[in-house]
């Protein structure tokens, strides 16, 4: 039986895994953890770092001496140069070794943009020499003379390492964290780019590009950029759509990708379209394996794999539309899919409430959690260190973000008590720029906090929500936290999660609130009936 060889074991390849099979092919999956996710699913599983292209072609050059190497895959990992790299060198389908190179490396990316006039920011290579340098020296040397910059790696995805400079004296610890991440030790220093970002993908071939998935991102918390979801189609104008469509094929074709996926993260800018980068493989994220199928009806997975083995995507021809831009086609899609994330106060994960009570909600597609009971979770400075991702489908755009925002508030991850780690991020006065405050409230607001008198106790006897002081009053229904949880929301959550809890100062237990959310004052009384059980 024909092989598929499938570079990556983890959950964002299991659509690939799933398609291989459904054509009716064996799959050979490779990966350097052999306790990835999906290495179970694999027919046979190799342990080989995706990073290693010499391994990699020689178990391809075995399975093509058996004559029954069909096919090279990968989605949603960095490594689609992997992939050419066999490809080209065993004549099969694929993007060259070299249009890879340029999808992989952000600096190959930006030069290759700059010579063929696609619209991407002014950047500067930064190495390991320069992270001996004073800020004032490398900025300089960049030719950059105001701020905001961003600083990133060259060659990682997931937002790892990737930060915004607002002043000088950010700088040099942002270059060597993003350094620290580049597999080649290489960094790239730009200009940031303002204004409303967007994720695209796509398949290439025959000249011609067809969109395969176009969503708005919604990325918080700067200085990093974590994307706390995406929604598929995007909302955004027809005209603002074609200019990124043709900003987008414009450096498709700069990279020299040709026959293949190829994935934009773009923006449309004040000076119009602008792109952060493209990928030669489908997205991660959820986009290409969740969303994008759920939304269009089409396997986008098993279409692009067609690709890879020489073959037409016929379904996807037949579906696609003609746009108004040269050369460029779309799947069009009849639902709305919303992916969004649920993060947390840092700690370790002690229960966790609200998973299974909408699993089987209407409109619930995927409830995926990344941290489990006894986990230890970190407020995210990449999409990496998020704690679970929910996914919904319905026929109109408000019904599967509402569904999706109503999944995420009901889920609280309830922290084990008396954790330095959860005392230190709680005890910072709520306000600070990074890690930002549950609720974003004005500094006055918060500051009124102090006119609370230390003598005042909250207990179990009390109605919160009629406790609300008067200073907070009029944000209780209409701010919500990072999980879109209003203030009456996480009380009311709170009397039903710990209807039982010694006394505690209001005035900790109303900044803990604003600081941490549910979790804040969840934890605030578990550390009290700790403290009363040490006592006694």
């Amino acid at each position: 039986m024909a092989h598929v060889l499938i570079l990556g074991a983890g959950l964002m390849q299991k659509p690939a895994i799933d398609a291989a099979k459904k054509l009716g092919f064996t799959t050979v999956v490779v990966d350097a953890n052999p306790a990835a996710v999906c290495v179970p699913m694999a027919d046979r599983f190799e342990p080989v770092d995706l990073k290693d292209r010499e391994s990699l072609l020689s178990l391809a050059l075995e399975l093509k001496n058996e004559d029954t190497l069909a096919g090279v895959f990968t989605a949603g990992t960095d490594f689609s140069a992997s992939v050419s790299y066999i490809t080209e060198k065993l004549g099969l389908p694929g993007h060259s070794f070299q249009a890879a190179c340029n999808a992989s490396d952000k600096i190959l990316m930006r030069r290759c943009f700059a010579a063929n006039g696609v619209p991407s920011p002014v950047f500067f290579e930064v190495s390991k020499e320069h992270c001996s340098m004073q800020a004032d020296e490398l900025l300089i040397a960049a030719g950059f003379h105001s701020f905001p910059l961003v600083v990133k790696p060259v060659d990682n995805m997931g937002a790892r390492g990737c930060r915004m400079i607002q002043s000088p004296d950010d700088l040099m610890d942002a270059v060597n964290i993003a350094v620290s991440y580049s597999r080649t030790g290489r960094a790239i220093l730009e200009e940031y780019m303002d204004g409303i970002e967007f994720s695209i993908d796509s398949l290439v071939f025959d000249g011609e590009m067809t969109v395969t998935g176009f969503a708005d991102r919604h990325i918080f918390y700067p200085p990093y950029f974590i994307e706390m979801g995406h929604t598929l189609p995007s909302a955004v104008s027809e005209r603002d759509k074609k200019a990124l469509f043709e900003a987008f094929f414009k450096g498709v074709k700069a990279l020299g990708l040709t026959h293949g996926a190829a994935k934009a993260d773009i923006k449309m800018t004040s000076k119009g379209p602008m792109l952060g980068e493209i990928a030669a493989r489908l997205s991660g994220g959820y986009m290409s394996g969740w969303t994008f199928p759920y939304a269009s009806g089409l396997n986008l997975t098993e279409q692009a794999l067609l690709l890879a083995l020489g073959k037409k995507p016929s379904e996807l021809i037949e579906q696609r539309q003609k746009t108004d831009c040269s050369g460029i086609w779309e799947i069009p899609c009849r639902n709305t899919s919303a992916e969004r994330a649920w993060i947390s106060v840092p700690g370790t994960i002690d229960q966790i409430y609200g998973l299974e009570k909408h699993a089987q909600s209407s409109f619930v597609e995927n409830l995926l959690p990344r941290s489990i009971q006894n986990d230890e979770v970190s407020f995210p400075q990449n999409n990496v260190e998020k704690c679970g991702n929910v996914i919904s489908c319905a026929p109109t755009r408000e019904e599967a973000v509402a569904t999706a925002h109503m999944v995420i508030k009901n889920i609280v991850l309830r922290l084990k008590p008396e954790q330095k780690v959860t005392d230190d991020f709680l005890s910072l006065v709520p306000g600070t720029d990074y890690p930002p405050a549950a609720y974003p409230l004005s500094h006055e607001v918060i500051l009124r906090i102090d006119e609370i008198p230390e003598t005042d106790l909250i207990t179990d006897d009390v109605n919160l929500l009629a406790f609300i002081p008067g200073f907070l009053q009029p944000y209780a229904d209409t701010v919500v936290d990072w999980n879109r949880r209003t203030i009456a929301a996480s009380l009311d959550m709170f009397s039903k999660i710990c209807p039982k809890f010694k006394p505690l100062k209001a005035k900790t237990f109303w900044r803990y609130l604003l600081r941490g959310g549910i979790q804040g004052i969840l934890y605030l009384a578990d550390s009290a009936a700790l403290k009363t059980e040490d006592e006694n």
